[in-house]
C-alpha cells in the first residue's frame, strides 16, 4: 500500500481532520467533519473555528491560540488527548476529545494547527449518568 492511498484512507474516516491557518480561520474540513458537525466543506471552509466553539469558551479559546501563534509552544502539543463542549451547524452541543498538530511554516514559525476529532456525547452523557445515579446512593 502507498502513501496516497493511507492519507486517502486516514483524510475519508469516520474521525474529523481540521485544519486551521494561524488566524483560526478554516483551510481544510474533512468528510468526518461534515458527518460530525454538519457543515459542509464548502461551508466551514474560509471560516473562523467559532463556527464550532461555544461562544462561552471563545475568549478563552482566543487568547490560548494567540499565545501558541506567538511562542510556537503549546502544553497540549505533545499528543495529549482533550476534551471540550463544540457546537453542531444546528446549535446542538456535543463533546469532542482531540489532539492538535502544529503548522509550521518553511522557517519553522507556528502557521496553525491540524486537528483530530472525534464525537466522544454519547459517553460522556453515559458517564455523567452514572455520577448521578452513584450521588443518589450515596
Amino acid at each position: 500500500m502507498d502513501e496516497a492511498s493511507i492519507a486517502a484512507a486516514i483524510l475519508s474516516g469516520p474521525d474529523a481532520i481540521i485544519a486551521a491557518d494561524r488566524d483560526g480561520v478554516v483551510t481544510f474540513w474533512n468528510a468526518g467533519a461534515q458527518r460530525i458537525f454538519v457543515f459542509t466543506a464548502e461551508q466551514a471552509v474560509g471560516e473562523s473555528l467559532d463556527l464550532i466553539i461555544p461562544e462561552r469558551l471563545r475568549a478563552r479559546h482566543w487568547a490560548g491560540w494567540k499565545q501558541v501563534m506567538a511562542t510556537g509552544q503549546s502544553r497540549y502539543g505533545a499528543g495529549d488527548l482533550l476534551a471540550v463542549p463544540a457546537l453542531r451547524q444546528d446549535g446542538t452541543r456535543i463533546s469532542v476529545e482531540f489532539t492538535i498538530h502544529p503548522l509550521r511554516d518553511a522557517h519553522g514559525d507556528m502557521a496553525g494547527f491540524a486537528a483530530t476529532l472525534r464525537d466522544v456525547t454519547a459517553r460522556f452523557e453515559e458517564t455523567r449518568r452514572l455520577r448521578r445515579q452513584l450521588a443518589a446512593l450515596s
